[in-house]
This record gives structure tokens, C-alpha cells and sequence, in this order.
């Protein structure tokens, strides 16, 4: 009976602490200085701050679009319900023939196990995931031209949660959580008859902190992979983050893979500048320095690039909290060409070519950021546009607003978070809503 009245004891008081610890990291007091304007552009404020041993939670809940709301669309542009009823939309892949593909996905289950796995499983159901993937990718087709899709049919079921989408050809490539697969590609089917073949296994072992693996096909056939890191800033040791923090280069055809740039945290959308071969990637940023660092980002990725992950970050600034790197690379460390905010998390990205929304919004990068779960004042949910030069390469100016208002005025709910971008066939944009369930169609207004 003793035994039993100890075990119960030690439960109660490890129930305790985990809910004290999730209280004090809702409510502390690191407030950000700066807005996030000017931790934007070429040239963002640099504050280095102390690091925190609890990260702050500012994670506003999630909640659902009512009936005939929208979020807001730029002057002189609309916003309506392209398709809705989707289950976590997370990517978009518009297809030649104008049918748009999107992978229904959430993380693979988790370790919530401990004061840490609590801690984030707690911020994950607040921030509407966490749930069961649907595991699937959706065909959509607006077949007679109205902008809305009256066609939505599961397109491919059975993955393990999907992410990146891409066809070369007649071969269409999903990257799942934890292997590269091809598909033969039917132009019209609105169900997968083909069946897949494995091109490649993709780092998944770990706790799913980062899971995503977003694709790019390059002009000539070959394929990129974004691989977050498992950790921080490397807590768990480097033998932990094993071909992760990087951009993995596969060439489908001798199924080969090889690390094509690395030091990069958390690189999620991908593409190729239009007319090149230059590839772009935006970077989610490590956590736990404060509300103003550090700058999410915008990038150039040529062949050997080093960002710095874990040790260095915005191009040679020295995180204390890492051991330093025994081959001293700082010199090595590439500086991104653009700062997307503090922990505005950008995801989805693609380049305006095709767009017809207006010379204001022609040559550059349309970006949706999903939005801060560690920041005060909260950042992020939206969709913006930074603008390039006739050199392929960010302007001064900041990122302008396409679409917002995902989140609530007084910041503590949002109906919705921008997870992709990319423009339709008919030169709209298309941006997923992932927990809002919904694809956003943004034309010209009229």
C-alpha cells in the first residue's frame, strides 16, 4: 500500500512541475523589441539577447473560418474558396493540364513522453495539429473555369505523411516523411493507377521535430530534398542529425544522393528562379534566443554551401550555447540574402512567373508564413511578396502583404495558417491553409 501511495505521489509531482513548466513558458515576459518590419529585408536587426532555458509559448488557438469570412486579400485583389473540407493541406502542385495536386499531412506520431515531449504536445494541440494524418494527396480540378474546384477526389492514399511533390516527365515524385517514391504520371486520371517504386530513403528516425521533406525538380531532371535538423541546435549530438540541416541532391536515375548544401536548420519551400538553375530555399531558424532572433530567411543555395547550423547563424554570429565547431568554419559561413522575421516560419514559397495579379507583384518570391509558437508579440500568418531585381536577387524594399488577417486582432486565435503558395494554371495564387482546411484562391479583383 506504501509502494502504491509513493507511485502516486511521484505522478501527482511530476504532473506538477510539466504543468508548471508549460505555465511559466505561456506567460514569460521575453517581449520582442522590434518589429517584425525590421527584422525583415537584406539588411534585418541583429539583438543578441541571452538564451533561454524555456523557450516562450505564445501559441495562438486555433479555431475554424466561419461561413463566409476569408482572410484579406491586397488592394485591388480578391480572395475566395478555391476548395475547403481538406484535411490539414499542406502542399500545392499544379499540374500541366491545370489540375492542382495537395498533400494532406500531419507529423508522424510523436514522443510526448517527458517534460519536454509534453511541453510540445500541449503547443501542437493548441496550435491545431498533433491529430492523425490523413496520409493522402487530393486531386482538385475546376474543370469549367468559375474558380472553384467542383472536382476533389484522393488522388494517391496510403503515404506516410506527405510533403513534397514534384513530375519530371511522365513520373511523378512524392517525398514522404521517410522515402523518396515515383509514380507513373497519366495526364487527366483523377486516381493513381500506376503503382510507386522507392528512389531513395530520407532521414525519419528521431522525434519528428522537423518531418517535413519538401522537393524541387531542377531543369535537368534532378531532384532536391529539404531535411530539417532533429533538434535545436544540435542537443542531441551530431551523430543525431545524420544527412539532416540540409538540401540533399538526388539524381533519380542511378538513385543517387549526395548533401548538395548543409548548415541550413530547417529548409522547407524550394524552387528554381525562373530562366535558371539557381536554386532558393526559405529556412525556419533555431529558437530559444529571445523574441528577435533569430531571422528566419530567404536563400541563394549553390552547390557546397555552408549556413552555419548549429554553431554560427546569419552568416558568422557565434551561438554560445553550441561547443565550438572543431574545424572552426565561421570563415565558411554563407550570410542569406533576405530575413523573413523572427520565427515567422516560413514554409510554402514560389516565384511569380505565370502570376496575373498585376505588374506590382511581377519578378519576385511569394512566401507563406505559417506564424511564431515562441513569439510576443506573434509573427508570421500570412502570405507576403519579396521583390527581385533584374540581377535575381532581393530588392532593399520589404516584403509586401498579399494576404492576411489569418490571425484574430487581439492575436490570441487564428482561423487559419498559410502552409503553401503557388500560382494556377489561369495566373491566380493558390495558398493552402492548413489548419483551416482550405485552398485560398487570390485573383484580380472583378
Amino acid at each position: 500500500m506504501r509502494k502504491i501511495l509513493k507511485y502516486v505521489l511521484i505522478a501527482l509531482l511530476l504532473i506538477l512541475v510539466v504543468a508548471g513548466i508549460v505555465l511559466y513558458a505561456m506567460s514569460r515576459p521575453d517581449v520582442a523589441r522590434f518589429s517584425t518590419a525590421e527584422l525583415s529585408g537584406r539588411v534585418p536587426v541583429m539583438a543578441p539577447q541571452a538564451s533561454q532555458t524555456i523557450p516562450t509559448m505564445n501559441v495562438p488557438e486555433a479555431t475554424k473560418w466561419p461561413a463566409g469570412e476569408a482572410p484579406r486579400a491586397a488592394a485591388g485583389l480578391s480572395v475566395a474558396r478555391f476548395a475547403e473540407g481538406l484535411a490539414h493541406p499542406r502542399t500545392i502542385f499544379v499540374l500541366p493540364n491545370g489540375d492542382v495536386l495537395v498533400a494532406e499531412s500531419e507529423s508522424p506520431p510523436r514522443d510526448t513522453s517527458g517534460i519536454e515531449g509534453a511541453v510540445m504536445g500541449r503547443m501542437m494541440s493548441k496550435a491545431g495539429a498533433g491529430g492523425k494524418s490523413a496520409n493522402r494527396i487530393s486531386l482538385l480540378r475546376d474543370a469549367d473555369g468559375d474558380g472553384k474546384a467542383e472536382v476533389k477526389t484522393a488522388y494517391i492514399t496510403g503515404l506516410n505523411s506527405p510533403y513534397g511533390i514534384a513530375l519530371v516527365g511522365k513520373t511523378l515524385y512524392v517525398a514522404n516523411t521517410d522515402a523518396l517514391l515515383a509514380f507513373p504520371y497519366v495526364e487527366g486520371e483523377t486516381a493513381m493507377s500506376g503503382k510507386p517504386s522507392k528512389i531513395a530513403d530520407l532521414p525519419a528516425a528521431g522525434t519528428n521535430r522537423h518531418w517535413t521533406k519538401s522537393l524541387v525538380a531542377a531543369p535537368n531532371g534532378w531532384l532536391y530534398v529539404g531535411v530539417g535538423a532533429d533538434s535545436n541546435i544540435g542537443e542531441k549530438g551530431q551523430a543525431n542529425e545524420a544527412r539532416r540541416a540540409r538540401i540533399l541532391e538526388i539524381r533519380p536515375e542511378q538513385k543517387y544522393v549526395r548533401t548538395f548544401a548543409a548548415g541550413i536548420r530547417n529548409p522547407v519551400g524550394l524552387g528554381f528562379y525562373p530562366g535558371s538553375d539557381q536554386l532558393w530555399t526559405v529556412v525556419n531558424e533555431r529558437d530559444m534566443l529571445g523574441s528577435d532572433l533569430v531571422p528566419d530567411y530567404l536563400a541563394e543555395i549553390d552547390e557546397g554551401d555552408f549556413y552555419g547550423w548549429p554553431w554560427y547563424y546569419w552568416g558568422g554570429f557565434v551561438d554560445t550555447r553550441v561547443a565550438p565547431d572543431a574545424d572552426d568554419r565561421r570563415q565558411y559561413v554563407k550570410r542569406p540574402e533576405y530575413a523573413l522575421g523572427a520565427h515567422t516560419a516560413p514554409l510554402g514559397m514560389t516565384f511569380t512567373q505565370g502570376l496575373a495579379l498585376g505588374e506590382r507583384w511581377a519578378n519576385g518570391a511569394l512566401i507563406a508564413r505559417h506564424g511564431s509558437w515562441n513569439r510576443e508579440p506573434v509573427a508570421g500568418y500570412d502570405v507576403v511578396f519579396v521583390k527581385f531585381g533584374a540581377n535575381g536577387k532581393p530588392t532593399d524594399t520589404l516584403p509586401i502583404t498579399l494576404l492576411d488577417q489569418f490571425l484574430a486582432k487581439d492575436g490570441k486565435t487564428t482561423r487559419g495558417r498559410p502552409a503553401d503558395v503557388k500560382v494556377a494554371k489561369d495566373g491566380s495564387a493558390l495558398i493552402a491553409d492548413d489548419t483551416g482546411g482550405v485552398i485560398w484562391r487570390v485573383a484580380k479583383a472583378g
